[in-house]
C-alpha cells in the first residue's frame, strides 16, 4: 500500500528569485517582442521548478492535461500538488490557469492572489489576476493589476488590453476632447 503525499513531506521550492529578477530587468531593456518571449520562457523554466521529482511529476501531469482540455483532470492533479506543496506558488498559478479558462474566474482570482503571496513578482500570475478581474468586470482593480504586472514586464501580451481604446486603457487614455 502506498501512503498518500502529505504537505509535511514537500521540500521547500527552489529559490530563483536572483535569477528571476535579473531577467525581469532584461525584459525591461529588452528591444523587441522576440527578446523579450525568450526571456519570458526562460522565467518560465524557474516557475515550473517543482521543490522535488514527486511535486514536478504532478505539475507536468496536470498541464498536460490542461493543454489537452481535460481540466477536470488537470485540476486533481493541481490540487494534489497544492496539498502536497501548499508553498509552491505555481501550482496555484496552474490550477488559476485551468479556472480560469473554464470561466470561473472567482476561483481563479482567489488562487492567483495565493500564488503572488507566495511569489509577489510572478509576472504571470500578475497579468492573470489582472485577466481575471477583468472577466469579473472589475475594472478599475483589473486596470491596476494590468498596470502592474507591465511595469515589471512590459512585453505582456496582455499589453494590448490597456493601449488608447482597449478595455483596460488607463482611464482618460484615447479620450478626445470635444
Amino acid at each position: 500500500m502506498v501512503s498518500p503525499v502529505q504537505a509535511s513531506d514537500c521540500p521547500a521550492a527552489p529559490d530563483h528569485s536572483t535569477r528571476l529578477d535579473g531577467l525581469l530587468h532584461e525584459v525591461q531593456k529588452a528591444a523587441t517582442e522576440d527578446q523579450a518571449r525568450e526571456i519570458a520562457n526562460r522565467m518560465w523554466e524557474f516557475w515550473a521548478d517543482a521543490p522535488d521529482l514527486q511535486a514536478q511529476a504532478m505539475l507536468d501531469r496536470g498541464m498536460t492535461k490542461r493543454t489537452a482540455y481535460d481540466f477536470l483532470g488537470a485540476l486533481e492533479d493541481f490540487d494534489q500538488l497544492i496539498s502536497y506543496c501548499p508553498d509552491y506558488a505555481e501550482g496555484y498559478n496552474q490550477r488559476a490557469f485551468v479556472q480560469y479558462l473554464r470561466r470561473d474566474f472567482a476561483a481563479a482570482l482567489r488562487d492567483l492572489d495565493r500564488a503572488l503571496e507566495l511569489s509577489p513578482r510572478h509576472v504571470a500570475a500578475m497579468s492573470g489576476r489582472a485577466l481575471s478581474l477583468y472577466g469579473l468586470s472589475r475594472l478599475d482593480e483589473a486596470r491596476a493589476a494590468l498596470a502592474e504586472a507591465l511595469a515589471l514586464n512590459p512585453w505582456l501580451p496582455e499589453r494590448h488590453l490597456a493601449e488608447p481604446g482597449g478595455p483596460l486603457a488607463p482611464q482618460g487614455a484615447g479620450d478626445v476632447e470635444l
